[in-house]
């Protein structure tokens, strides 16, 4: 499902990146819709994405999103952690216990576009509930 551009966190201020040091948020969703955005991110003409942690277990997909993300984001079926300044710093080595780069930093652009992942999610979400009910 997608959301109004009233929602869009960039509609009056600019995104920050962890490149000019302010860190940046990390959007939570299930893998499975996780790996189909990637897809539908990396094949997309311009549309880049930034590095994408994968947990050891399987079930999420976490994707670096710039600093302030959280206060506006509203994407059903995802969480959005806010860093409040502190700042999620990308290293080689993942920041959370337990997960392995899908992207990793270095390989792939800063961050992601929230408004890019936004339309990305909902594309997937519709594929995944339409691959789930042809057969």
């Amino acid at each position: 499902m997608e959301t109004s551009q009233s929602n869009d966190p960039w509609a009056t201020a600019p995104p920050a990146s962890a490149a000019d040091g302010t860190g940046c948020d990390l959007v939570t969703v299930p893998a499975r819709q996780g790996l189909e955005a990637v897809d539908i991110l990396r094949r997309g003409a311009g549309d880049a994405v930034g590095p994408v942690l994968h947990d050891d277990g399987g079930d999420t997909l976490g994707f670096v999103v710039p600093a302030g993300t959280a206060a506006a984001w509203d994407v059903p079926g995802s969480t959005c952690t806010g860093t409040d300044g502190r700042g999620l710093r990308l290293n080689p080595e993942p920041p959370v216990a337990g997960s392995d780069w899908l992207l990793p930093p270095g390989e792939a652009d800063l961050a992601t576009d929230p408004a890019v992942l936004r339309r990305a999610l909902g594309e997937a979400a519709r594929l995944i509930e339409a691959a789930d009910g042809c057969c």
